[in-house]
């Protein structure tokens, strides 16, 4: 029997990786579908130990934060004992750790400490998953029931939130019936005190199923929840960690320069200017981003590694006015884009057009001008990603491909290129201007 519970785990194992790899190298090429990227000063190790796993900037908002952290404790942890449940699933063994050390006083002590811990652990991710349905579901915390989180978004949510439920369910049914099975034998914290007394009315095949239930239970949900992670905002488990290594390094609120606005500012100031030769390729770039894969590949990182927390559109003072801009809405149209055209060129090779564009179809010129470039939803985010870079491109596109500025900014535009600053007076005039006010003091 134990080598056919072998057989039918591996082959379950090898048929839920395959799906994995193969969604993820989708991914992969969807981002690589975006422009290259000079990033010159990357977050690199520092970021990804800080922001990813020491998730540092979950801790601006403290309640939310503690929470999370039980949830994402529990989870790393947990895989102590989801890789002896492995090995019994590859050897089709029992408790292979424990064996390993029986009969060792101290090593029985550390392995009963260990899924002790994790029990331990287990009881404060349940309490905060449920914590966060009601969050979620019943209290309808405003950043949750924006238009946005309508549909899919809302209950890919909740879905995970019950998945991470049954999970628990089933490792303190496995723990619980093993510990009423054997009594005596482990040691464990919650599953010999509490659990196994609660079911040592049942039979021995009784216990035998639940055992079996569980531990099955807990293996299939955990490599379901693989297959099911690169379609859902969970993606952020993984690619929180490219992200923050890649995470460029700059001043807040800093805007890149286009080179060739650069090199025609600087002819203005200075006659004697000569730009350096570009390439053609360059010269007939076009300005900012009209569709997805105008943007480089870490804002497509960024797009896929947002966590949907809706922090960034809570904290955007032009949402909190009752405008249309919500920068999460940002991020999650650019990753519905890549995915369409990803989708498109898999069925039709690397020629496929449709008819659409990320601006205008996806995300509104009015969403675009919204944007008071403030940098809030940037500092906001727990994993660093950049909404306001991606409205800037698009922006760009808007005012210096298609002249769709409005009128007031169209004045400004023209007193800039005209004297040199937003006022609508001659460079001469400004020093004048400025003795009036030295003499008015």
């Amino acid at each position: 029997m134990q080598y056919i519970q072998a057989i039918i785990f591996i082959a379950v194992t090898l048929v839920t990786f395959y799906f994995f790899f193969k969604k993820g190298k989708e991914i992969y090429n969807n981002i690589q579908l975006g422009r290259s990227a000079d990033i010159q000063n990357k977050g690199g190790l520092k970021s990804m130990i800080l922001l990813a796993l020491g998730q540092k900037k979950m801790f601006q908002n403290m309640i939310p934060a503690v929470l999370h952290l039980c949830i994402y404790v529990a989870f790393v942890i947990t895989q102590i004992e989801l890789i002896e449940i492995f090995l019994d699933g590859f050897t089709g063994s029992h408790r292979m750790f424990f064996h390993a050390v029986q009969g060792s006083m101290a090593g029985e002590g550390m392995y009963n400490f260990v899924i002790s811990f994790i029990e331990v652990l287990s009881v404060l991710a349940l309490i905060a998953t449920v914590i966060f349905l009601v969050r979620r579901n019943l209290l309808r915390v405003p950043r949750f029931v924006m238009p946005e989180m309508n549909g899919w978004p809302k209950m890919d949510g909740n879905i995970i939130l019950y998945w991470e439920i049954f999970l628990v369910f089933c490792i303190f049914l496995m723990n619980g019936a093993d510990a009423a099975l054997y009594p005596g034998k482990y040691g464990f914290l919650i599953s010999d005190n509490i659990i196994a007394p609660m079911l040592s009315g049942f039979s021995e095949g009784t216990l035998h199923f639940m055992e079996r239930f569980g531990w099955w239970g807990h293996i299939l949900g955990v490599l379901a929840f693989l297959n099911y992670i690169p379609y859902s905002k969970h993606l952020h488990i993984m690619l929180a960690f490219p992200n923050a290594y890649y995470l460029e390094e700059t001043p807040a609120g800093k805007v890149e320069n286009m080179p060739n606005i650069t090199n025609e500012i600087k002819a203005m100031f200075d006659p004697n200017f000569t730009p350096a030769p570009v390439s053609e390729e360059a010269a007939n770039e076009k300005f900012g981003a009209k569709d997805a894969t105008d943007l480089t590949w870490k804002n497509l990182l960024d797009a896929y590694s947002c966590t949907e927390c809706g922090r960034c559109t809570d904290a955007c003072p032009a949402n909190q006015t009752g405008k249309l801009l919500s920068p999460r809405k940002i991020m999650m149209d650019t990753r519905d884009r890549i995915e369409e055209i990803g989708e498109g060129i898999k069925k039709e090779g690397k020629e496929f057009k449709d008819e659409k564009a990320l601006l205008g179809d996806y995300i509104s010129e009015e969403e675009v001008k919204a944007c008071t470039s403030c940098n809030a939803c940037v500092q906001e985010c727990p994993v660093s990603i950049n909404p306001l870079n991606i409205i800037l491109q698009l922006r760009r596109y808007m005012i210096l491909e298609e002249a769709k500025s409005p009128e007031e900014w169209n004045v400004m535009f023209n007193n800039i290129e005209n004297n040199m600053a937003p006022w609508q007076f001659s460079p001469m005039d400004r020093d004048k201007w400025k003795e009036e006010l030295e003499e008015a003091e």
